[in-house]
């Protein structure tokens, strides 16, 4: 009945590879989603900063070339020359108003000269003067400079240069260039009067020049407007002017510093904008799909990743969990065997730590129950050794709980490695507790014995708990009661370190006498103060919940073997640590006639 009931269920290979191939292929899927996203916005995101970058770099290479010319017309509103010149009403002679003139268009003359951006530079007096930098050029007669839009933002400003929007400059006869105007208001150096203002005309090829070359993608490019809105510089200007291309203006007019995107489907763009001290607004514009241009690619190269890391995790699973199903179908066998009444039986000892473990468990358990099932009723002593023999081997249910729940946790987290660390500590663990039935064992049993519970606990506990064990060579063959050191550690953890505030750390030491051999137990925890250090020499029933029972225990055990001249010694500082001594004889075999017919 029973093997028909277990025979519907799957096995325990078969768990595994669902399990395997169900985890990989969830992580395939999630890993294969968020690359993608990742690397979507990685490209958004990298391409807006470059945008960015490059717009600021333009906004400062503007603003330097406009300083330039605002320093220009500061030499040209201090100048003396322009001062006198359009500050007279009258002049003593033809030839010193000449003089002046001369003076003034040399000036402005050698400016043209060392700029060769410059188209034109001129001062129109409002007293109708006119002085220009190129004395071949005449005005137009058939154009009122005072209703041109630079003559009259320059008059607005009072003073402060202004910057116009790309023009047709018509203000000379047979001349219609395509500038950008600076003009400003002069004045005379005591503010109060109003002398004229002040024309550089910039070539807009200069600006076609500087920006021709600037291309963000395939299709990208940058262009200014200014505060109204009108294009000053744009690639493609042409188009604009004959409506067959258009920018979003109003949207970046709105946007001080920032990023949009239009809304136009597969031609959608993004606006990098950037404001500058002078009114003008530089714009990087990138299309929006350029910069995703690979993400096909990138997805059929995830998808195509992720289905060569599932072929090979389905591969990878299927060896593993042979490996591991094997060894305990064969010990399934022996336990069969066990199951019917036939306990000479031993399990040989597979490679994997994990099966290696079980097996030893298994022997050990097969030979526990031979022998327990061959043991005759015992006298009183044999009655005590049995309860100290019992209180030797026990192991706290708690730490024990926690150590399995840990193992359970890591297993579901595919923390094999860990596993296998922890499981062969708790194996290796129980086997040092059980000794083959000795109650006396060498030192260096001992310190095997501590040596897995300090990794299980390590494990546990990651950055919360270090240790070190410092024993000698010279002393690991002396014989001692075991599982001593354990209950003197496991104190430490849980009254110590647990509640201490940062890492705690336990040191495990020896010293040598003539005679004796002292073993320490050293902690950093939060220490005990007099009070509770009197209460370890209380008997184990009187302590509060039980509470250092265990190394109540360790005492009356190493008093009863040894003598009263040995056993345990504190030193404690709250708040620093406590320190345990353990004396106990040096030892090298078992007499049995000696006291308690234990050892010599």
């Amino acid at each position: 009945m029973r093997a028909r009931i277990f025979s519907g269920l799957p096995s325990i290979q078969t768990n595994m590879v669902l399990a395997s191939v169900a985890l990989i292929m969830m992580t395939s899927i999630m890993m294969s989603v968020t690359s993608f996203y990742l690397t979507k916005d990685t490209v958004n995101s990298t391409a807006q900063t470059y945008t960015t970058e490059l717009v600021k770099q333009v906004n400062n290479n503007i603003k330097s070339y406009i300083n330039g010319m605002k320093y220009m017309s500061d030499l040209v509103a201090g100048n003396y020359a322009v001062q006198a010149y359009l500050s007279s009403t009258s002049f003593n002679s033809l030839k010193e108003e000449k003089d002046y003139k001369e003076a003034i268009s040399e000036m402005l003359g050698a400016m043209l000269v060392s700029r060769t951006d410059i188209s034109s530079a001129n001062i129109f007096g409002y007293e109708g003067q006119f002085v220009s930098g190129r004395k071949e050029l005449e005005l137009n007669p058939n154009v009122d400079i005072t209703s041109m839009n630079w003559y009259r933002n320059a008059k607005s400003m009072g003073g402060q240069s202004v910057i116009s929007s790309s023009h047709v400059q018509p203000i000379f006869k047979d001349r219609y260039p395509w500038v950008v105007s600076l003009s400003r208001e002069l004045i005379s150096k005591d503010g109060d009067k109003k002398l004229g203002v002040f024309l550089v005309d910039l070539n807009f090829s200069v600006m076609n020049d500087m920006f021709k070359d600037i291309r963000l993608g395939q299709r990208g490019y940058l262009f200014i407007i200014d505060s109204d809105g009108n294009i000053v510089y744009h690639p493609q200007q042409q188009l604009i002017y004959s409506n067959l291309k258009t920018e979003m203006i109003d949207k970046v007019l709105e946007v001080g510093n920032g990023t949009f995107i239009s809304k136009e489907g597969s031609e959608s763009r993004m606006y990098t904008v950037q404001s500058s001290e002078f009114g003008w607004k530089i714009v990087g514009v990138s299309y929006v799909s350029e910069l995703a241009e690979n993400q096909n690619n990138v997805l059929l190269s995830i998808i195509v990743l992720g289905i060569i890391c599932v072929i090979i995790g389905i591969m990878i699973s299927l060896f593993l969990s042979q490996r591991v199903s094997q060894p305990i179908k064969r010990l399934q066998g022996y336990m069969k065997e066990v199951e019917k009444g036939n306990f000479n039986i031993h399990v040989p000892v597979h490679k994997t730590i994990e099966i290696q473990g079980l097996a030893r468990a298994f022997n050990l358990m097969v030979g526990k129950i031979k022998e327990l099932m061959q043991q005759t009723v015992l006298d009183q002593e044999q009655k005590r050794k049995s309860e100290i023999s019992a209180l030797q081997a026990q192991i706290n249910p708690h730490f024990l709980y926690n150590t399995l729940d840990s193992i359970v946790w890591m297993a579901e987290s595919n923390k094999s490695r860990e596993v296998v660390l922890m499981t062969s500590a708790l194996a290796k663990l129980f086997r040092s507790s059980i000794s083959k039935g000795e109650e006396l064992v060498a030192i260096k049993t001992e310190i095997e014995h501590i040596t897995n519970y300090l990794m299980i606990q390590k494990m546990r506990y990651k950055n919360k708990l270090d240790y070190h064990i410092e024993i000698s060579e010279s002393v690991q063959e002396y014989r001692t009661i075991k599982i001593i050191m354990q209950p003197l550690i496991e104190n430490a953890i849980y009254h110590g370190i647990k509640m201490k505030q940062g890492p705690g750390f336990i040191r495990v030491a020896c010293e040598e006498t003539d005679t004796d051999i002292i073993l320490i137990v050293e902690d950093n925890g939060n220490g005990m103060d007099e009070e509770k250090l009197k209460s370890l020499h209380l008997p184990a029933a009187s302590m509060e919940g039980g509470r250092g029972v265990g190394i109540r225990n360790v005492q009356e055990r190493l008093k009863l073997y040894y003598g009263a001249q040995y056993g345990l010694t504190y030193q404690s500082v709250p708040g620093e640590g406590t320190t345990v001594y353990i004396r106990i004889p040096k030892l090298r075999q078992v007499l049995e006639d000696e006291r308690h017919g234990r050892y010599s």
